[in-house]
């Protein structure tokens, strides 16, 4: 029986899935801590600081940036996010599982300071059907989605480095398969 990776980064196009898939898995499996990144970008909706980000101000983005406290870190769609070393080495400690919820250049850089991660790309089933969530989850404006849109051949071509890629067609299914790669099975 293989041992469930220690660190576990799911990765996605925005709107594929992943963020779900990840809420779940961390209700399926008590083990599993969820790794909460720092950005810049302001709070959605009922989000709420230390809970599903850590929400700074560029300056103290950057201050943290200069003392080298991130394992990672990148602008996405305009905004700066990254992970922040604390808070992942005192989960290890703890002895969870520490599951990534991050995009795919931050996904690379977890992989090169910890080899031994195991890096799942979650795919939408189509174009048409990314585009469709994106619509419906009705947070970003038409030009919010299209600059989200404009990422895809970047993220599907570093997909490729990837442990696993799974297709979210079906959530229940795809967190099952998930489970069943993280398992080893």
């Amino acid at each position: 029986m293989t041992m469930t990776p220690k660190l576990l980064v799911l990765s996605a196009p925005s709107g594929a899935g992943k963020s779900t898939i990840c809420n779940l898995l961390l209700e399926r499996n008590p083990d599993f801590r969820l790794s909460i990144s720092a950005t810049t970008r302001p709070p959605r909706g009922n989000e709420r600081n230390a809970v599903e980000y850590f929400f700074l101000s560029k300056d103290e983005f950057f201050a943290k940036v200069e003392r080298n406290e991130f394992l990672e870190y990148a602008e996405v769609h305009g905004h700066y996010y990254g992970t922040l070393k604390s808070s992942v080495e005192a989960l290890l400690q703890q002895g969870f599982t520490v599951l990534f919820d991050i995009d795919v250049i931050g996904a690379l850089n977890i992989k090169k300071q910890y080899p031994e991660a195991m890096l799942i790309f979650i795919r939408p089933p189509s174009q048409e059907e990314l585009i469709h969530r994106l619509k419906n989850r009705k947070t970003e404006n038409e030009a919010q989605i299209q600059k989200r849109l404009e990422r895809l051949p970047m993220e599907y071509e570093n997909a490729r480095y990837f442990d696993h890629q799974v297709v979210n067609d079906d959530l229940l299914s795809t967190v099952e398969r998930v489970e069943q790669l993280i398992r080893g099975q």
